[in-house]
């Protein structure tokens, strides 16, 4: 269980908090700390067993606030929190924007004592999605950050309004089926058969840091079947293993599965899957797709072996 153990505040900047027994966030952070403001540090949050842990070192007890910390909760390890994670604290919720910060000396005698102030290193920044009241004592939930992904329908037509777009529709209800325990946030786009705009969207996502990018469209051979390439000249690798994989399952019984030029990619550490226009092609890809990206991201992410 998760708990807030101790709740602090100041009035000034580059002092040393007081504590107090409940608090208002509001959509600055807490209300009369002086770190509150239109800014993606509004709230700090500290864990107890950092604290426990630097007075085990140094053999020095602590005060609350002098970390200069807003919230410090018990129960959390906070070495595994991730930049985007959200903090539910009672009604009110935060989302990580930084951990650590550059050091810097100010007023606090913990840190003119032992030179070291652990907010430096384990220390979550936080900024206000939801306002409301805390007090201590209040259990916390935390929810890793949500799973962004984006789905780009290639097609002509279907960006002018001739045909309805059911590919991108599929791929978007796999996915929910598939993460239907975790929260994701899916974008949808539809854009002709056009390279400078697939680049555009493609470098957009991808700086933006979504997980995986999803295409559907322009895989065959016709003039206007763009994708794979500019998907491969975009991205830093290739997994050609996923879609050699499906080319050859599917095209044992319909050879025509053998044509399609779909490529599976990373960029930076976003995953990106160039899918054909077909409703069953895309059922069929997703089906393996989805067998094997779970421990993509966590390769991605360094937890995968």
């Amino acid at each position: 269980m998760i708990t807030i153990k101790q709740i602090n505040i100041s009035t000034e900047r580059g002092t040393a908090k007081f504590p107090v027994e409940s608090a208002v966030i509001n959509e600055n952070g807490i209300e009369d700390d002086a770190h509150s403001g239109d800014w993606h540090r509004q709230i700090t949050i500290l864990a107890e067993e950092s604290v426990i842990k630097f007075e085990k070192e140094t053999g020095r007890r602590t005060k609350s606030g002098e970390f200069a910390t807003n919230i410090m909760i018990n129960g959390l390890d906070t070495s595994k929190v991730k930049i985007g994670d959200r903090i539910i604290l009672n009604d009110a919720e935060v989302e990580v924007t930084q951990i650590g910060k550059e050091p810097h000396f100010y007023d606090s005698p913990v840190l003119k004592d032992t030179g070291r102030n652990i907010m430096f290193d384990e220390g979550l920044f936080a900024k206000v999605l939801k306002t409301g009241k805390i007090k201590i004592g209040d259990k916390m939930d935390y929810i890793k950050r949500p799973l962004r992904l984006c789905i780009i329908t290639l097609s002509d037509r279907v960006s002018q309004g001739i045909y309805e777009d059911r590919s991108g529709p599929k791929i978007k209800e796999r996915l929910l089926e598939h993460y239907s325990k975790i929260s994701t946030d899916i974008t949808v786009e539809v854009i002709p058969d056009d390279k400078n705009k697939l680049d555009t969207l493609l470098k957009r996502y991808t700086d933006d840091k979504v997980d995986a990018i999803f295409t559907t469209g322009g895989t065959g051979v016709g003039p206007r079947d763009i994708t794979p390439d500019a998907v491969t000249i975009f991205a830093d690798k290739l997994i050609p293993g996923i879609m050699d994989h499906i080319r050859m399952k599917y095209g044992k019984t319909i050879p025509n599965a053998l044509l399609s030029r779909s490529v599976a990619a990373v960029k930076d550490k976003t995953l990106i899957y160039t899918l054909p226009g077909s409703v069953k092609a895309v059922t069929e890809y997703m089906d393996e797709i989805l067998k094997t990206i779970d421990h993509l991201f966590k390769m991605l992410n360094g937890e995968g072996h």
